[in-house]
């Protein structure tokens, strides 16, 4: 009863527990995962830096958010401001970001979970990595050749009958 009385007078939902995540700062299980967390989000804050630096590039949309101002040379001081502003905040934006999705509870235990279970993997010796991949490329070869012996028995055969495939 008390947690319907408590949506009832506007408790906690959860959206309101995702923003209050979002907007925290604290670590969450800081020493587990730690490789998978750092390797995924330095892939979202390359992604966000790339996006930024197009958006710094291009000044994409820029020309509209300054169209308030009155003179020329007052567009153009406007449009210098935004072409660093809106990139550079976008791209404080998106750091924050990558910090709090993987520290966001229910993804950072995926991510612990992941590396927990690649740390279960066993990886081929030097050796081993060697003689697979010698193995592989040696089949796709043979492969290929067999398939050009194919296409050229085809084309004998097309030939006799007298079709031109070209």
């Amino acid at each position: 009863m008390g947690m319907a009385m408590e949506k009832a007078a506007g408790g906690s939902s959860a959206t309101e527990s995702f923003m209050g995540e979002l907007l925290s700062a604290r670590l969450y299980k800081p020493t587990q995962g730690r490789i998978t967390r750092q390797v995924t989000g330095g892939a979202i804050w390359v992604i966000f830096a790339i996006a930024a630096w197009r958006w710094w590039q291009t000044a994409y949309g820029m020309e509209l958010l300054s169209s308030w101002a009155g003179t020329a040379e007052s567009q153009r001081a406007v449009l210098d401001v935004l072409r660093w502003v809106l990139p550079a905040a976008f791209l404080m934006g998106g750091v924050w970001i990558g910090f709090r999705v993987v520290n966001y509870p229910r993804f950072a235990d995926f991510l612990i979970a992941v590396e927990a279970e690649m740390n279960k993997v066993m990886w081929p010796s030097q050796d081993e990595l060697v003689r697979s991949s010698m193995v592989v490329i040696v089949l796709l070869l043979a492969f290929a050749a067999l398939m050009y012996a194919f296409d050229m028995i085809w084309v004998g055969l097309f030939w006799l009958m007298g079709i031109r495939a070209w």
